[in-house]
């Protein structure tokens, strides 16, 4: 039991259990002069997530978002971009194209079925925008449940602790409260050249589009445009992706070009160093028809191509800039809108806080968000000490192949310990699934990055294959609890699956490399 006195002599007390976290909250309030104990500006899955936290401690919480239109006009309701245009929806549609690949390999395996098959779009995106519905709707109620008030409006700082709220029909509205938390997430940067906001769309637009895209261009390398470019192919369209340099920076290099090979083998064309410099509508349609001007990047070469929908993935850039935040006295750096936080997500201004995608230098990840909105509420109401722990956190790219990783890549770790001081184990392999129909032999591919130093403690995980979510989430735990090589290969794999090459594959293959000298 903790007691103390604020200045202004209200007494506080905490009770703390063995969890760490309050079990028993404020008996009397010392933020009676504001609104809110808690504002949350942003309604994705960090802002819903701390905000139902804090209410459940016993705290007066609001939430609010508004969702600023595309430049083709596109919105959506409450739970962010993972549930309206990120996550969600590409899982599904991915799942789509591989519902397509399925098929394929179905005659394989002995079902007979004559009928031309073919995809209807209208179908899939009305399926997957009635389930993202019914999300918006279960967010509403656990708010209301968890007694949060949410606001659909836009928040602006006017003062360090007052905003100013604007609803779609312009009103004003303004809140005080002791604290905030920044949750207002990215949204995808455009390339500033002639046509992009007017004719390109991005994939705030891509998974509620009324038609078919057709023949489509995607412009950059990121996981969104490997992404969505692939689940396209995957449903039988003409798509090209236009490269500037590497696929999947940030990510290991060696597993980004195995899945970019996997797509081009697959029919993905990829028109690699090369940059748009200006879209034009040749044709107005649902879809229509756009020329689309690029230039190399290696020489004064200009080329066109002619398409029906082009989709722009080169990033996303932080939501920071018309938030007042300067009115507040928070920092934001200038470059890309990023906000430094420190170990317990404080910003430089001691009552704000930030979470999610607009952290520099943290994962931009849904569940990090989620973790770290929850474990801030527990440690500003609860009496927590638990901090978000972002090393080590697993995540997959959905590509037609799966890529899935966890820690660090190849080349960081190369940088941090030196080659020498590294043991690299990898081994390709066929699934099981695969061998009837006879596809993709020896494609999928798996390594582990260990570092000598430290008992050859295994700190990259990488996997390209089925289910790289589901195989990645079980290695994430391990590393969590600093797993080695010795343990992974003393550690039984269930057989046949594809994440038994954790233990057995690894295993031979390290015995294999340990012989390489005498065979050359």
């Amino acid at each position: 039991v903790q007691i103390s006195f604020a200045p202004n002599h209200i007494c506080e007390v905490a009770v703390t259990d063995s969890r760490g976290y309050g079990s028993l909250q404020q008996l009397l309030s010392s933020n009676e002069a504001y609104d809110y104990d808690l504002i949350v500006i942003g309604g994705g899955s960090g802002g819903l997530a701390c905000s139902k936290e804090a209410a459940a401690l016993g705290k007066k919480a609001m939430v609010l978002d508004y969702v600023v239109p595309t430049p083709k006009g596109t919105t959506w309701g409450l739970g962010g971009t993972c549930v309206n245009v990120g996550c969600i929806p590409k899982k599904l549609m991915h799942q789509t194209a591989v519902l397509g690949t399925a098929m394929q390999d179905a005659r394989k395996f002995g079902w007979e079925f004559d009928e031309t098959v073919k995809h209807n779009w209208e179908t899939m995106k009305t399926a997957v925008n009635n389930y993202i519905g019914s999300l918006n709707w279960g967010y509403r109620v656990a708010l209301r449940d968890k007694n949060v008030n949410y606001v659909n409006a836009y928040a602006e700082f006017i003062e360090p602790h007052k905003i100013k709220a604007i609803n779609k029909r312009g009103k004003e509205t303004f809140y005080t409260a002791a604290k905030f938390v920044l949750a207002t997430g990215e949204r995808p940067r455009y390339l500033g050249i002639p046509g992009d906001k007017e004719y390109c769309i991005t994939s705030d637009d891509l998974f509620s589009l009324p038609h078919c895209p057709g023949k489509t261009l995607v412009i950059g390398a990121s996981y969104v445009a490997l992404e969505c470019g692939g689940f396209l192919a995957g449903l039988g369209l003409d798509v090209t992706i236009m490269v500037r340099s590497i696929l999947l920076r940030g990510f290991d290099q060696d597993m980004a070009n195995r899945a970019g090979e996997h797509m081009e083998e697959h029919g993905v064309k990829f028109l690699r160093k090369y940059v748009p410099v200006k879209v034009e509508e040749l044709e107005a349609g649902t879809p229509g028809k756009l020329k689309v001007t690029a230039k190399s990047t290696e020489s004064d070469e200009i080329i066109e191509g002619e398409y029906n929908t082009v989709l722009i993935a080169v990033g996303r850039d932080a939501c920071t800039d018309k938030v007042g935040l300067d009115k507040a006295g928070v920092k934001v750096n200038p470059k890309n809108g990023k906000i430094s936080v420190n170990d317990e997500e404080q910003t430089n201004v001691p009552h704000i806080y930030a979470i999610g995608d607009i952290l520099e230098g943290k994962w931009e990840l849904t569940p990090v968000a989620i973790q770290a909105g929850r474990l801030l509420a527990r440690r500003l109401y609860g009496g927590s000490t638990l901090k978000c722990d972002y090393v080590n956190v697993p995540t997959t790219v959905f590509t037609p192949l799966e890529y899935g990783s966890c820690g660090l890549s190849e080349d960081r770790a190369t940088e941090l310990y030196g080659q020498d001081n590294l043991e690299v184990f990898h081994s390709l392999f066929w699934p099981l699934e695969f061998t009837v129909p006879g596809r993709d032999n020896n494609k999928c591919y798996a390594k582990i990055i260990c570092n000598k130093l430290d008992n050859d403690r295994v700190i990259g995980f990488h996997y390209l294959g089925p289910n790289a979510g589901e195989v990645t989430q079980g290695f994430g735990v391990a590393m969590k609890c600093g797993v080695t090589k010795e343990q992974l290969d003393a550690t039984i794999g269930i057989h046949p699956t594809c994440a038994e090459v954790r233990s057995q594959l690894f295993r031979f293959t390290s015995v294999f490399i340990s012989f390489l000298p005498s065979i050359s």
